[in-house]
């Protein structure tokens, strides 16, 4: 969410942010409907004033004014009760149409409209050439044993999947490893709420532009995190945060699912769209100060390459275009991991800075040293997400056995073993 303020005073780069995000707000109907809600505003409270004046003036006034001094406020209390009536109307449009204003972009975020325009920043590694017939990673999860398709589909539909035996291994092996190599930089790990109110999602901005690719338990009035970010912003929801307190750096693990409507159809081969999913999240809640986010920001995106790097899967760290911001992003990088049966880098992690947009959703604020309370900053970026994460680490190191080389950082966790080989 922006500041009011703001975008009065910046309507045209706010209807630009609209226009090269893709999304679909009227700003010019939002400022009707913010100067129809400030004039409710002023007739009420004038309305309400006189009021009050004539309640204290009447018992002092002389028979022969009272009267209509009563009759006046009679009035009054019909014609407050329709002002009332007008800005409940007027303030719920405007809370409306609020929340569906996006953050402007960064200066130097390229205009685009899928992946294929973000712009390239650095890479890592060189992608494999094989000298044997490569396989995708569903030949070598089944072969290895690491997975079942077939028996979880029939009772859990489509997009389901079950993680076997070393797969299950190898996972946790993963997600243990990015979660400790985070918590090495000094971040509190967390496992947070996984099922939140519907405040949560407004707060962060997952609604309501996402509810059509969020699971509901309509019962309880809870829903499904696509993210632990939900529940690690939220932890500050309400509250006012001391400047030496800050920043609040967070990494947390948790499920996470998302329906996909977007992408009905798409992917729907192996483990690279899936309805749940595990995933080591960081978050940062830092003072407003746009260096300070910049600063935060290259540590998150570090943090992720160092553990790619760590695993020597070759990637590439893209500068996001506008259309493949959400709203709330003011700048979005993404490490792409190549995956060989693609024949491309494709996204694994997701870097985000917001600014304000879900500090003032949020109502998560800060003093600084001269006492004055501002809205916090806040940025995201995925350390590790599984089972997408697999797809490299099974296809970049197979072997022409049909066995896979296991990453040297994750060999711990696997018992000490250094490959995978096919089951008999």
């Amino acid at each position: 969410m922006l500041d009011i303020e703001f975008i009065r005073t910046h309507a045209a780069e706010v209807k630009s942010a609209v226009l090269r995000k893709r999304l679909d707000v009227d700003i010019d109907r939002l400022l009707a409907v913010d100067a129809d809600r400030r004039a409710a505003i002023r007739d009420t409270d004038g309305a309400r004033q006189r009021r009050n004046e004539l309640s204290a003036a009447i018992p002092k006034l002389p028979p022969a004014e009272k009267a209509p001094a009563v009759a006046e406020a009679k009035g009054l209390r019909d014609t407050i009760a329709a002002l009332e009536a007008r800005l409940a109307e007027s303030q719920a449009e405007f809370d409306r149409l609020m929340l569906l204003v996006p953050s402007v972009p960064s200066q130097e975020v390229p205009d685009g409209v899928t992946d294929d325009d973000n712009r390239e920043v650095r890479r890592f590694g060189e992608p494999r050439t094989f000298d044997f017939t490569a396989k995708d990673h569903v030949e070598l999860a089944l072969a290895l044993g690491l997975v079942d398709f077939e028996g979880p589909r029939k009772f859990a539909g489509s997009r389901s999947y079950a993680l076997t035996g070393d797969g299950v291994l190898l996972e946790m092996a993963v997600l243990n490893f990015a979660l400790n190599h985070v918590v090495s930089k000094g971040f509190t790990a967390v496992a947070p709420p996984v099922m939140v109110r519907e405040q949560a999602m407004l707060g962060t901005g997952f609604f309501p532009l996402g509810r059509e690719d969020t699971f509901a338990i309509e019962q309880d009035s809870l829903y499904l995190v696509g993210t632990s970010e939900v529940g690690l912003v939220s932890l500050h929801r309400e509250q006012i945060l001391d400047e030496k307190d800050l920043p609040k750096r967070y990494v947390g693990i948790s499920p996470c699912f998302r329906r996909e409507a977007g992408a009905a159809g798409k992917d729907t081969r192996g483990l690279y769209r899936v309805y749940q999913f595990q995933k080591i999240e960081q978050v940062v809640v830092c003072a407003s100060d746009p260096a300070v986010s910049a600063r935060e920001h290259l540590g998150l995106l570090g943090n992720a390459e160092e553990i790619l790097r760590a695993l020597n899967i070759p990637h590439r760290v893209a500068l996001a275009c506008t259309g493949e911001m959400g709203q709330g992003q003011v700048l979005k990088h993404e490490i792409e991991s190549w995956m060989p049966s693609r024949g491309k880098y494709c996204e694994t992690h997701s870097c985000s800075t917001l600014h304000e947009f879900q500090a003032r959703r949020s109502m998560i604020r800060w003093r600084d040293a001269h006492e004055k309370v501002r809205y916090c900053h806040t940025l995201n970026n995925t350390a590790i997400a599984s089972p997408r994460i697999l797809i490299p680490i099974l296809e970049n190191f197979q072997e022409a056995d049909g066995s896979v080389v296991i990453p040297e950082p994750l060999r711990y966790w696997m018992g000490g073993r250094d490959r995978l080989v096919p089951k008999k």
